[in-house]
C-alpha cells in the first residue's frame, strides 16, 4: 500500500498549494482573476482535505455530507456567475464533481472511505465504471488535454513582457493552478 498513499500524499500536497496560490491571486488587481480566484481556492483545500490517506486521518460520518452542502452552495454560485463569465461552467462542473464524490464516500462503508478501492452506486472499482464518473472522468481528462495545449503557447507569448505588478495577475499561473486540479479530480476519479 505504499505507493497509494504516497500519491495520495503528493495529491494533497498538489492541491493545498494550488488552493494557496489561488488565495494570493484574490489580491489580484485584475478584476476577473478575483472572481474565480475564491472558487478555485475553496476547490483547491476541499481536493486536498478529501484525498488525505485514511491512515492519517479518517473524518467523522457527518463530514461528506458537509462537503456536499459546502459543494452543492458552490455550484450554485458558480451557476449564477455564469451569466456573466462563461468560464465559471467549468466551477459548476467541478463543483458538481466534489458533491459527487462526498455523497458517494457518505454512502460507503468505512473501510472504503478516502478513495481506495470505493463501491459506487453498487459497482465496485474492479467490476466497472459508474456512468456519472466515466462522464466526469471524460470531461475531466479533456480539459487537462484542451487546457494543456493552450498553456504552452501563453507561457511563450508572455515572456517578453513586463512582469505583472502582482504574482496573482498572471494568467498564464491561473491557467496552470486549473490545469494541475483538473489533474487531480482525474486521479481522485480514477480512484472511485
Amino acid at each position: 500500500m505504499h505507493g497509494p498513499v504516497s500519491a495520495a500524499w503528493l495529491l494533497v500536497a498538489l492541491c493545498a498549494a494550488t488552493g494557496a496560490y489561488c488565495l494570493l491571486r484574490l489580491r489580484s488587481a485584475v478584476e476577473e482573476q478575483r472572481r474565480s480566484a475564491g472558487d478555485e481556492a475553496l476547490m483547491g483545500f476541499g481536493m486536498a482535505a478529501m484525498a488525505v490517506p485514511a491512515a492519517a486521518f479518517t473524518p467523522p460520518g457527518w463530514a461528506w455530507p458537509l462537503y456536499a452542502a459546502v459543494f452543492g452552495l458552490a455550484a450554485l454560485r458558480a451557476l449564477w456567475a455564469v451569466r456573466r463569465d462563461r468560464h465559471h461552467l467549468h466551477h459548476v462542473v467541478g463543483a458538481a464533481a466534489m458533491v459527487y464524490m462526498a455523497a458517494a464516500m457518505a454512502t460507503a462503508p468505512p473501510a472504503a472511505h478516502h478513495m481506495e478501492g470505493m463501491p459506487m452506486n453498487g459497482v465496485h472499482a474492479g467490476t466497472g465504471v459508474p456512468l456519472v464518473t466515466g462522464a466526469l472522468l471524460l470531461y475531466f481528462t479533456g480539459y487537462v488535454l484542451l487546457s494543456g495545449a493552450r498553456l504552452v503557447p501563453a507561457a511563450v507569448a508572455v515572456g517578453g513582457t513586463a512582469p505583472p505588478a502582482c504574482r496573482g495577475d498572471r494568467p498564464e499561473l491561473a491557467r496552470a493552478c486549473r490545469l494541475s486540479m483538473a489533474i487531480g479530480m482525474v486521479a481522485m476519479l480514477l480512484t472511485m
